[in-house]
């Protein structure tokens, strides 16, 4: 097999990079190592600023997100007792959109066959050869046979946990990492959301989050020790938790619901800034990981995309490689700004085992100076609806 581009992950930001190469006639290959049921079981976030929804929408896949995702001109951020509006859409002249991450992936992936995208599914033992000559290549095992398949760059899009970053020396790596001392417990339920809008909670009970998928799917979440297990928690004692700490300040209250799915994940700030290695680029979670907090894991993944694939675009069409040079710094240019939002943010509203009564103080008084000035709410905004490219 032979192609231009060969694209590790079947995630969004893959099948974004893939259909954009594909629309400007750069030839590409999605390589993926799980099942495509596999790939869309997997349950992520929901809040695509619009350097995502602009993407979709310039393919031509944007037909369901439309239909189905709905438009978000506010969040709040909460005590045990007040909500703080942030009204992005008056701040910013801009909105964000909800509509799940598995929603955008199974979109990506049904547009694939009619637009020629070729996806490998089931991939195994994926390797990377060759990215320091001018004839890099992809090794990997498909039905039991071994593939290959030849190229011009490699665009690595497979997630934290895959081969890319790890091929890239260790004498070029350049990384960082902030570990965060708890993790966020998550119920996703067909219920629907016990308030219109976002809710980002900082009580005394630890921090909480109501959020929604649908006017029908409600995604709840909870600040627990690292020590905490998911058999510690039932499904009623995540709800009446939950009911404590959303009941008196929404506008519904928290309905109750067999769980879709619960899960308890740990939470990290980390940025590898060795995004280009000779002929292989990173993109998305293989090149950074930002806390929940403030939902920027996916559109960073997709700014990513918008640079890179430009880059590729324009290498490709008329022999320009000054995006190629360019891709590391202008990528991590708005990562860092994201990663400083989703951290500021964290800190802003989860309880840290370490902290006491000051920083507690501190945080109140944060608080009610973002409830008081335009000018934080701005900010704030502006972060949350999504920096421009």
């Amino acid at each position: 097999m032979k192609t231009q581009v060969a694209i590790i992950g079947a995630g969004p930001s893959g099948l974004l990079l893939g259909h954009l190469l594909k629309q400007a006639g750069v030839e590409c290959v999605v390589v993926e190592r799980q099942s495509r049921d596999y790939v869309l079981g997997r349950i992520r976030a929901g809040v695509l600023e619009t350097v995502t929804t602009g993407l979709m929408t310039k393919l031509g896949i944007d037909s369901r997100m439309n239909a189905e995702g709905l438009i978000e001109q506010g969040f709040n951020l909460a005590t045990n007792d007040r909500l703080i509006r942030i009204d992005i859409t008056a701040l910013t002249g801009k909105h964000v959109t909800v509509y799940g991450q598995t929603e955008l992936t199974r979109d990506l992936m049904d547009a694939a066959p009619e637009r020629g995208l070729e996806i490998v599914f089931e991939a195994k033992d994926v390797a990377i050869h060759g990215v320091e000559g001018d004839a890099p290549c992809l090794t990997f095992v498909k039905d039991g046979v071994e593939q290959r398949l030849d190229c011009a760059f490699v665009a690595g899009c497979d997630g934290f946990h895959g081969p890319s970053r790890k091929a890239i020396p260790a004498s070029a790596v350049r990384e960082y990492s902030q570990e965060y001392p708890f993790g966020w417990l998550g119920i996703l339920a067909d219920v629907p959301p016990c308030h219109d809008e976002l809710i980002y909670a900082n009580t005394d009970r630890g921090f909480a989050l109501a959020s929604m998928r649908s006017k029908t799917r409600s995604r709840y979440y909870i600040q627990v020790p690292l020590t905490d297990r998911i058999e510690d928690w039932s499904e009623d004692r995540l709800w009446d938790e939950l009911a404590v700490r959303f009941d008196p300040i929404s506008s519904h209250g928290v309905t109750r619901g067999k769980a879709l799915e619960m899960s308890i994940a740990p939470l990290r700030s980390y940025v590898f800034e060795t995004m280009r290695h000779e002929r292989l680029f990173l993109a998305g979670d293989s090149a950074h990981i930002v806390p929940p907090t403030g939902a920027k894991g996916l559109n960073l993944a997709a700014s990513d995309v918008a640079y890179l694939s430009d880059a590729l675009i324009a290498f490709f069409t008329g022999g320009d490689e000054d995006g190629l040079a360019g891709y590391e710094a202008r990528a991590l240019a708005r990562i860092w700004k994201a990663e400083r939002f989703s951290w500021q943010l964290t800190k802003l509203m989860h309880r840290f085992p370490e902290d006491g009564a000051f920083e507690h103080r501190m945080q109140a008084a944060e608080l009610d100076y973002v409830a008081s000035s335009t000018a934080m709410q701005t900010a704030i905004a502006e972060n949350y609806v999504g920096l421009p490219l």
